[in-house]
């Protein structure tokens, strides 16, 4: 269920990215499921069809969504196989982490680093 809350100071496309982001990726939405028409979504939340489409644009730029012509937007596998490939390097740097001596809270502050020079935003431990 998308809520968006109009007194927010979040913007509604953001509103509605997150939500469907954070149900992707906690597998709410499965890989291959259709999402609504970006036309249906709008009129359903009392949206701008561009609003939603704002949203969907971003989903699709992040790999978590796919567009398929006419036929919709669907859930894509990409966001899986991108988890799967995270979790081996981490896998892998955990091992080199452990080979070399440096405590975990080194490790992480390195990762950290890491993530915020290249642009991503650490979530905070």
């Amino acid at each position: 269920m998308i809520i968006i809350d109009a007194a927010s100071p979040v913007p509604p496309f953001e509103q509605l990215r997150a939500q469907l982001a954070r149900q992707i990726q906690d597998r709410t939405l499965a890989v291959g499921a259709r999402l609504p028409t970006i036309r249906h979504l709008a009129a359903d939340l009392g949206l701008a069809v561009n609003t939603v489409g704002r949203a969907y644009r971003e989903l699709e730029e992040a790999g978590l969504i796919e567009t398929r012509g006419r036929a919709g937007s669907f859930v894509s596998a990409a966001g899986e196989e991108g988890r799967e490939r995270v979790r081996r390097a981490a896998a892998d740097y955990a091992a080199v982490v452990a080979g070399v001596g440096i405590d975990a809270g080194e490790a992480i502050r390195i990762v950290q680093a890491a993530l915020t020079s290249r642009g991503a935003a650490p979530t905070p431990s």
